[in-house]
């Protein structure tokens, strides 16, 4: 199979069947519904419609996505209409990136309780940096910033950690007055650092008291109170990585930025290099060899095991705003940081529905490939016989 054809779904195609044979006691419901919907995406499987060229008649048949967030061909048009809400947020300020990593001993106890220890990082960093940021010997200020869950490494590994784009200042207290950073600086990594670890330990503490954990596997002995409370010392005393990345240039790398952050999945299909003999090789960069491309071949029940590790819970949010960009009053408060900046209010994209979907995606839907003729739809398609296992779409 070539290179510019291989799709993260050829794999489950092929091989994925073999793979709940195999695994059916340890896969559950999340991962079998991610599988599913990537096999059936933009197939007949789930319907779409005709459409023929009014001047070569050209027919084409176009199908349906699966709209499944883990689903690699299915970001796209969900990731442009998320950055253009957020381009319009945009204030005229440096703007840093901010990294949150749990450490290993700590990762495993994730992977074993997704939504609650995924949860309990995202409110142990929110409340560092904001903690951190309003402290007035550091900042002083009140602070807003866009959180993006990452649970991946290169290689496909279990490796959660936190994306944070955040403006370099906030609002003082009582919002009388913008607060700016110091020029090339943010907040001291090695104070966010200690407050989030102290922040998420004791969340975590909580959560076992709760009885809200729960662990199997090579982890089972963490059930007992004792074994756990020697996990905790140990994690209390290791550094645990938060950094702090150069500002950006300007709001274009700003956008840049979130777009290769949000709505990412744990492997793009261009990866892909070679699905043969029961194998997928896959590229690969090297950060301890100063980000080298290589590439890695792996047996394709492998390879679906480690795709499969970064499947979320159903209706988690991957991606989460605080501060003064929180959902509950992020206009007011944008409104206020632009008055306090001196800065004019975005304007705002207009055109219907269809026109945005075409702008977003890059490229006209309704002209034809061959002689740039108008498209038309000329009848539906409709779904194809079920598929072997059930299917479910998570947009969220």
């Amino acid at each position: 199979m070539t290179h510019a054809a291989l799709e993260v779904a050829d794999v489950f195609r092929r091989h994925g069947e073999a793979f709940r044979r195999r695994h059916a006691d340890h896969l559950g419901r999340v991962e079998r519904r991610v599988m599913a919907a990537i096999e059936v995406c933009r197939t007949p499987a789930l319907g779409g419609h005709i459409e023929q060229c009014d001047d070569c008649g050209l027919i084409r048949y176009a199908y349906h996505s699966c709209r499944n967030r883990h689903c690699p061909k299915c970001q796209g048009l969900a990731r442009a209409a998320w950055l253009e809400a957020r381009e319009s947020e945009l204030l005229p300020v440096p703007y840093y990136h901010v990294v949150f990593t749990l450490p290993s001993a700590a990762a495993e106890i994730a992977f074993h309780n997704k939504r609650v220890v995924y949860a309990i990082l995202f409110r142990a960093a929110a409340a560092a940096l904001r903690e951190v940021a309003a402290d007035p010997r550091h900042l002083g200020a009140e602070i807003g910033a866009v959180i993006v869950l990452h649970t991946w490494g290169q290689a496909l590994h279990h490796h959660p950690h936190l994306h944070c784009i955040v403006p370099g200042g906030g609002l003082s207290p009582g919002g009388t007055r913008w607060i700016a950073c110091r020029p090339g600086f943010f907040l001291p990594v090695r104070v966010l650092s200690r407050r989030f670890r102290t922040l998420f330990l004791k969340h975590l503490r909580a959560a076992f008291a709760a009885g809200e954990l729960r662990f199997s596997g090579a982890l089972a002995t963490l059930a007992g109170a004792d074994a756990f409370a020697e996990r905790l010392g140990a994690l209390r005393r290791v550094e645990w990585v938060v950094y702090a990345k150069r500002p950006f240039a300007g709001p274009a790398q700003v956008l840049s930025y979130l777009g290769r952050y949000t709505h990412r999945v744990a492997i793009a299909n261009n990866r892909l290099t070679r699905l043969a003999d029961g194998q997928v090789s896959l590229t690969w960069k090297d950060y301890r060899h100063h980000g080298k491309t290589k590439v890695m071949t792996l047996a394709a029940d492998e390879f679906i095991r480690r795709f499969l590790l970064h499947a979320v819970p159903d209706g988690f949010h991957r991606i989460r705003h605080i501060g003064f960009l929180a959902n509950g009053h992020r206009a007011a408060k944008l409104a206020l940081c632009r008055a306090l900046l001196a800065a004019p209010k975005p304007e705002r994209s207009s055109g219907s529905d269809r026109e945005r979907c075409r702008r977003l995606a890059a490229h006209t839907f309704n002209v034809c490939p061959d002689c740039g003729g108008p498209m038309r739809e000329r009848e539906p398609l409709p779904r194809g016989p079920a598929w072997r296992t059930p299917f479910w779409c998570d947009s969220s």
